[in-house]
């Protein structure tokens, strides 16, 4: 395995989810699917988009907000750059920044990089599964934090401690049930330690 070729959110609501994301310019990014699996709580996993500007953060964000997510964090500066975090109707938490804290252009709207970062119990352990698949390794901060080289994905894949995720996300570790996520990759199916399944691309549903 070598990259996630797509990424499948189960929803409670297909249409509305549909309607939300095409909203925001990300039903090409996302697949959608019905589900009724029990989930309470933070589901282990956020998703980040990443700009060039403060501009595009704070154009993308209100439109969320606009179309019907709930903010977890407000726009701000920090350190590192400008963000923001919100929930979407579904339930999924996105993280939405820029490593930039002025505008140098108009605003673009155009998404430079998603990352999907799963909140592991062991970030060392779900490491050694995920080379075992075959990815490999970009970046390594010991046993906090990994980020996978995914050569030419439309999404990388990066893993946390599942409590640290949850403070970043600006919501309680608590949670149980189903991630209400699937990735699919260029491999057969299986299943991570921390219970996040993968699929085969033959069992992707369209959008």
């Amino acid at each position: 395995m070598t990259s996630i070729e797509a990424l499948t959110l189960e929803v409670a609501d297909t249409t509305a989810a549909h309607r939300f994301y095409t909203a925001l310019g990300l039903d090409e990014h996302v697949n959608l699917r019905a589900s009724d699996a029990p989930t309470t709580g933070f589901r282990g996993f956020s998703l980040s988009l990443t700009f060039s500007q403060p501009a595009d953060v704070r154009g993308f964000v209100d439109a969320a907000l606009a179309a019907g997510a709930t903010a977890l964090k407000p726009v701000s500066k920090s350190f590192w750059g400008y963000g923001s975090v919100f929930r979407a109707p579904d339930g999924t938490i996105w993280k939405i920044a820029t490593s930039a804290k002025k505008d140098t252009a108009p605003a673009t709207g155009r998404i430079d990089q998603m990352v999907l970062l799963l909140g592991t119990a062991s970030v060392t352990a779900s490491k050694r599964f995920y080379v075992e698949q075959g990815l490999t390794v970009a970046k390594s901060f010991g046993s906090k934090y990994v980020e996978f080289d995914t050569q030419g994905s439309p999404v990388k894949l990066a893993l946390y401690g599942r409590r640290a995720l949850a403070k970043d996300v600006g919501v309680p570790v608590d949670g149980t049930g189903s991630h209400r996520i699937a990735l699919v990759g260029d491999s057969g199916a299986f299943t991570d330690p921390d219970g996040f399944g993968w699929e085969a691309a033959s069992l992707t549903s369209a959008p």
